[in-house]
């Protein structure tokens, strides 16, 4: 299959959001879905702002597709990351999919050299992402670019009433 990776668009954002749905779907958590098309389209190309100064306002979150023969074949979805120790941007692949009938055929390695080189042009220092422990193909498919688990960390999450008891919390 001929391929390429592309800045995803606004008429994009249907396509992507139905992945989002199939990858949810395939990590069993399809009842924590709750952003809409129309979210999606907002972090990826509406103007927002972290700081609230509205005079720098540009995107948060990115995004990278590869077409396939009837619509999107994979998606990448990224944000940006700082290292306080290197001083220097990185890379958080928040998530990447392939659907199933593209798989196999290099697309998600296509997809993780496009931010390779993102980082490489901006001077970024890391790429990184998190897999569930049971995707043995994914992870097949990150050792096989050289990414290594990150030894002697554990992710932690606050979402739900736990983060509302820690914000109202003084």
């Amino acid at each position: 299959m001929n391929f390429s990776v592309r800045t995803a668009t606004e008429k994009d954002v249907a396509e992507m959001h139905k992945m989002m749905i199939e990858l949810a779907i395939f990590e069993e958590a399809l009842d924590e879905v709750i952003a809409t098309e129309e979210d999606l389209k907002r972090v990826l190309f509406g103007s927002t702002s972290v700081s609230g100064d509205k005079s720098n306002q540009s995107p948060i979150v990115y995004a990278h597709v590869v077409d396939g023969s009837d619509g999107l074949a994979a998606m990448a979805i990224w944000f940006l990351t700082y290292s306080t120790w290197q001083g220097r941007y990185g890379i958080y692949l928040e998530d990447l999919y392939v659907r199933p009938n593209f798989r196999g055929q290099g697309i998600g390695t296509a997809l993780l050299n496009k931010l390779a080189q993102v980082c490489q042009e901006n001077d970024y220092t890391r790429f990184q992402w998190s897999v569930l422990d049971w995707n043995e193909k994914a992870i097949d498919v990150y050792r096989s670019v050289g990414a290594q688990p990150i030894e002697g960390w554990t992710g932690y999450r606050l979402t739900g009433e736990p983060l509302k008891a820690l914000a109202q919390s003084k």
